[in-house]
């Protein structure tokens, strides 16, 4: 039951993070097509990891979170006033290349397949 809690929860805080981010004026964020991966949250809710992915490569993750980790007492505050949550968890912002890594592996698949229908 407890598995199901810190899910929904994490699925929440994901969602109004990224509702958030839309919102900040920071440079380092704003100009970024950023992608939230995932969120994962500790069993008694009070802290949160928040891995950040960047289309344009792990550099511009970790320029944007460091935007983000300038951002954080605000973005923590949103995300507690939206959700109505008791305790808001701490917020842990992480660069993540997850993004970058499955756009390589989809124009391999993409060039295989294009090898395919020619041989064919």
């Amino acid at each position: 039951m407890a598995g199901y809690k810190t899910d929904r929860v994490a699925e929440d805080i994901k969602r109004e993070i990224i509702a958030v981010m839309r919102e900040l004026k920071d440079p380092r964020v704003k100009d970024r097509m950023l992608t939230v991966v995932r969120v994962e949250v500790s069993n008694d809710l009070s802290f949160a990891k928040v891995y950040v992915s960047a289309l344009d490569g792990i550099e511009s993750a970790k320029e944007a979170v460091k935007g983000l980790v300038s951002a954080t007492g605000h973005i923590r505050h949103e995300v507690g006033s939206r959700l109505r949550l008791r305790k808001t968890p701490e917020l842990k912002f992480i660069a993540d290349d997850s993004v970058e890594h499955g756009m390589e592996i989809f124009k391999k698949i993409e060039k295989i397949s294009r090898v395919e229908n020619e041989e064919n």
